[in-house]
């Protein structure tokens, strides 16, 4: 994964266009590759690039709108600016609800697109941040066992150890111990720290049911 310098990503079948493209990304300092088709895309394309895909909305075979929804299908989703040369706001309403960031007409300003591009890989690194954040927080919480994850929870719901105790059917001391350990395994050093971890964690749980429920549903 190359995380120094963002890539632009060009599928486009008009080679013209593709190569006006490139010039105008090189110069912005971005990496670019571009390609004729959506299946030369999906062929290279392994995801977890930091950076943003223009992507032609009318292409043979595959369009661009059903490329995009392929992306997110596979959990490979990538902020999108569309272009087009005859877009119409019924494609444009679908683009935005499934994720893209713009929507271009051709001839395409150049301004306004490099604007775009800079927004999409802003969220592109983002999101990469948010990925590694939670990558973090699920390595650190399979370190617990059951029972230091109950006690965790009523931590965080502010309870006492007695409290938690009587709850639980433990001894104050075993609860104790168990709290010990949280703060060990999970590499924090005061109260405040754990009960922001844990609401970390359960965002991050929220996160990826929403992502699992997107990817379930039926492309519009």
């Amino acid at each position: 994964m190359n995380t120094t310098v963002p890539t632009v990503y060009i599928v486009d079948d008009d080679q013209a266009v593709r190569d006006s493209l490139q010039l105008l990304i090189r110069a912005q300092g971005w990496r670019v590759e571009a390609f004729d088709s959506p299946h030369a895309f999906l062929n290279h394309y392994q995801g977890g690039e930091i950076g943003c895909l223009v992507l032609d909305i009318r292409m043979p075979h595959i369009t661009g709108l059903a490329l995009q929804e392929m992306l997110v299908a596979r959990d490979m989703a990538m902020p999108i600016v569309f272009i087009t040369g005859h877009g119409d706001i019924e494609q444009c309403s679908r683009a935005f609800r499934t994720g893209a960031i713009d929507f271009l007409t051709k001839p395409v300003d150049k301004q306004r697109l490099v604007d775009s591009l800079k927004r999409g890989i802003r969220l592109s690194i983002q999101q990469h941040r948010q990925e590694v954040e939670t990558l973090e927080v699920t390595h650190r919480l399979r370190r617990l066992s059951d029972r230091e994850r109950e006690v965790l929870q009523r931590v965080a719901d502010g309870m006492s150890s007695k409290e938690i105790a009587r709850e639980l059917e433990l001894s104050p001391r075993t609860v104790e111990v168990h709290r010990a350990n949280l703060f060990n395994k999970l590499e924090v050093a005061s109260l405040a720290d754990l009960i922001r971890f844990y609401l970390k964690a359960l965002e991050s749980e929220r996160s990826a049911d929403t992502d699992a429920l997107s990817n379930t549903r039926a492309p519009m």
